[in-house]
């Protein structure tokens, strides 16, 4: 089935970005020839392709596609725009620029909200010496030992997956492989190749952590981005939207993406998650408690703006980055070694706004599942977040 007009331009359009910041595609599916002519056409101009995006922006209302996927491509070209006006160097207000790229605004945090979650992490951890050193010795006694990273990491994959088969069906050639890699700021990403296979890398720079490792595998794969990656591949793109068939950094689509992704635990194995853990690492020899980690992980929820609000320090307040290492440490209780990493990612020109995908993603997303009427009705909107092509405004609506 051939490609709509204007969403080959819309594909070309996007694949050309990559040819000013490698990883701006994060995925393509689509006609490789598409590709080998962007790869091999001259370099784009940043302003061209942001006039580009206008033009297209312009062309869509008479374009004759549905609501649904107008909606869908105004959107992310709206980012597109955004993100090209950046390389060709204007100096765009990072609230604005959030805005832009994720259909969301953002805003401080409430600080009281952080020091209610230090006292529910103090009543969990009880005991001698501050908050931050027992939280700081509690995530040491859980990381797990790198040589049993692997077998951990196959384990709640094995586990995660037979779960999301019997209730969102995938192909079954679908398949995820891992590996370890290093000198990255992020914790674990996941490369989705298409026909229904993925890498996913996890970083050895940072310990993986026991409480923290069945949300990452949950997240990256089943049934976070891989399963989302390819349901859509199956039913979107199948039936002839090729738009979907490219993934770009700085979209709507990666706020969707990520959301879903950091409740994809909860959604698949819900409350319990923590004794359901600890009878998977029980059967590797590893001892973990599992309703502690629970309780820990949502008193830690409350934490959640933090890093947004590091963001917003940083970009629109401008201040210098020690005293944001500084906020880090305080209110996420992490060592100095691990809010530098952060702000790596915090400082990446292509990175920067990326943190409130996680933060808007999961508060607005989150907010749209509890509010299902019961267990069915949760698990049916979770798979149309899997399924359907919805970006941030069409969710608001819904809510």
């Amino acid at each position: 089935m051939a490609a709509h007009p204007l969403v080959t331009d819309y594909l070309r359009l996007g694949l050309a970005f990559d040819r000013l910041e490698e990883g701006f595609v994060d995925a393509y599916t689509g006609d490789p020839a598409l590709r080998h002519e962007i790869d091999n056409a001259p370099p784009p101009a940043p302003r061209d392709l942001a006039h580009r995006a206008a033009s297209l922006r312009a062309e869509l209302p008479s374009a004759g596609l549905s609501d649904e996927r107008t909606e869908f491509l105004d959107a992310h070209l709206r980012a597109m725009e955004c993100s090209a006006r950046k390389f060709a160097g204007d100096d765009i207000a990072f609230v604005e620029e959030v805005r832009a790229y994720f259909d969301v605004d953002i805003a401080p945090g409430d600080v009281a909200e952080y020091q209610d979650a230090h006292r529910q992490m103090d009543e969990v951890l009880a005991g001698e010496g501050s908050l931050f050193d027992r939280v700081t010795a509690h995530r040491r006694a859980d990381e797990i030992p790198p040589e049993r990273l692997r077998v951990c990491v196959e384990a709640f994959s094995s586990a995660l997956r037979e779960l999301v088969r019997e209730r969102y069906p995938l192909p079954d050639h679908e398949f995820v492989e891992y590996e370890v890699v290093g000198d990255k700021p992020w914790s674990g990403f996941n490369y989705y190749l298409g026909n229904y296979k993925s890498r996913v890398a996890i970083n050895s720079d940072l310990k993986q952590h026991m409480a923290h490792l069945p949300h990452l595998i949950a997240h990256e794969s089943y049934p976070g981005h891989h399963t989302e990656h390819c349901r859509k591949e199956a039913g979107l793109v199948a039936a002839g939207q090729a738009e979907q068939t490219l993934f770009l950094v700085n979209t709507p689509q990666c706020l969707m993406a990520e959301g879903l992704a950091d409740l994809a635990l909860k959604s698949i194995v819900g409350p319990g998650w923590g004794k359901w853990a600890q009878e998977i690492y029980a059967d590797l020899g590893l001892r973990f408690d599992g309703e502690r980690a629970e309780r820990l992980s949502n008193a830690s929820a409350k934490l959640l703006n933090v890093r947004q609000d590091a963001a917003l320090l940083l970009h629109d307040r401008r201040k210098d980055a020690d005293e944001v290492a500084g906020f880090l440490e305080r209110w996420s209780l992490v060592t100095p070694e691990r809010a530098r990493q952060s702000l790596r990612f915090l400082s990446s020109p292509l990175w920067r706004a990326y943190i409130s995908t996680y933060v808007e993603g999961y508060r607005l997303l989150g907010g749209w599942l509890d509010r299902a009427a019961d267990a069915a009705d949760r698990s049916e909107r979770f798979r149309r977040l899997l399924d359907e092509p919805l970006t941030p405004g069409a969710v608001r609506r819904m809510a």
